[in-house]
């Protein structure tokens, strides 16, 4: 073979190479522009919003200088009552200090400490019981009470005056089986805003006997004094 065609093949092979080389080059440039058009135009998943909790599970926080609460009555005869004070379970079934009747949990006004809990049976029990408790309230006590199935058929006058004295508008017509829930205090000056009662109606009743369950939920001013 002479030498001018060894030249013209050497350089035949060397363009045929440069060429599959820019090729490839090509092929990679427009591969690299498809991926990032591919993965730019694909929306960014955030994570769930995250919702901020409040004490208790307060829809909103209270302000500076309340507790926050929240309440249930109790469900039928199955589902003890519960309360919650500044994201504290002072009563429930799992806590196992509910029982039939009235509910009851006192808290020092100031501090929002828990003092004592307590339930007193007014379908089978002694209303003396009941009355000699809430003798021992001390001034500035914030009392927190639910029922849980029956708590009125052994109230008498004089237990309903003391709870209405502690600023209750619907103890003198609580009846057999309804639901009731009552945030009040001892030395209170006007009726407390935080209480809900539902009547016992058989045409009305959630549940064969029984109302549905009350929930109430708000702030309870500190006692400044």
């Amino acid at each position: 073979m002479r030498a001018g065609g060894i030249l013209k093949l050497a350089a035949l092979v060397s363009v045929f190479f440069l060429a599959v080389f820019l090729a490839f080059q090509l092929l990679e440039i427009n591969m690299d522009f498809s991926l990032a058009n591919v993965f730019g135009s694909m929306p960014v998943e955030e994570g769930p919003t995250r919702l901020h909790r409040y004490k208790c599970g307060l829809s909103k926080p209270c302000p500076e200088g309340h507790f926050s609460f929240k309440m249930a009555s109790g469900a039928a005869s199955v589902v003890g009552p519960k309360i919650c004070l500044e994201d504290n379970i002072l009563m429930s079934g799992v806590k196992n200090n509910v029982g039939r009747g009235i509910n009851i949990a006192l808290v020092n006004g100031k501090t929002g400490d828990l003092i004592k809990t307590d339930y007193f049976d007014m379908w089978a029990g002694d209303v003396n019981t009941l009355i000699t408790f809430l003798k021992t309230i001390e001034e500035g006590t914030i009392v927190m009470m639910a029922t849980f199935d029956d708590s009125a058929s052994k109230l008498n006058d004089e237990s309903k005056k003391m709870i209405g004295e502690l600023g209750s508008s619907s103890i003198s017509t609580l009846g057999f089986r309804d639901n009731w829930i009552f945030v009040g205090g001892k030395g209170i000056k006007t009726k407390s805003p935080f209480e809900q009662h539902i009547k016992n109606n058989a045409d009305t009743n959630k549940y064969e006997g029984w109302p549905e369950v009350l929930e109430m939920e708000g702030c309870i001013p500190q006692r400044q004094e």
